[in-house]
């Protein structure tokens, strides 16, 4: 499936920004799963809280870990394909009192255009899952991103590689509540 390029571009009346998951990680003292991601061209980040569960799926697909039996987003993603479907991108909308909104792009072999609106966390484990873009917009950015200043761009990826790290040694299971 073609990547879109690492620049904007208007959907649905908003400016999309491509992203990056970074990686899972577990907020302290409140033992709480964060999302990062990161917009491909800028040094914005946007931490998106989850539940252990979604965490751990999400955790899987970065790991290229294989159950021995489906997860749900393992079975999202083989029903999509079953019915002959793609998701074609994945985007993150809007923060509504305190809750983060999402939708899929859905694409079938007719070349029709479906939308459905989604978890955030359920639409990102299925995009990691599909190789599909995941893109979130402007204004979710001006509202819930984080700045990393240019001059701090060093200690950010180093802060990354760090938390890349940190990934890499965790197992899923340690999100068990």
């Amino acid at each position: 499936m073609p990547r879109w390029f690492a620049v904007d571009y208007i959907a649905f009346g908003s400016v999309m920004i491509l992203v990056e998951v970074v990686g899972v990680r577990v907020e302290m003292p409140s033992n709480q799963p964060i999302i990062l991601l990161k917009e491909m061209d800028g040094t914005r980040f946007l931490p998106i809280w989850v539940g252990a569960v979604e965490a751990t799926a999400i955790a899987f697909a970065q790991q290229g870990v294989i159950p021995p039996r489906p997860l749900t987003h393992d079975l999202m993603k083989e029903l999509v394909e079953t019915l002959d479907g793609t998701l074609t991108a994945v985007h993150l909308t809007e923060l509504r009192e305190g809750v983060f909104y999402a939708n899929l792009l859905l694409r079938n072999s007719a070349n029709q255009e479906f939308v459905v609106s989604a978890r955030p966390s359920d639409a990102i484990a299925l995009a990691l899952r599909t190789q599909s873009n995941i893109l979130a917009t402007e204004e979710l950015f001006a509202e819930a991103g984080i700045e990393m200043p240019s001059e701090d761009a060093s200690q950010a990826n180093e802060e990354v590689e760090r938390f890349r790290e940190f990934l890499e040694q965790i197992n899923p299971e340690d999100f068990a509540g």
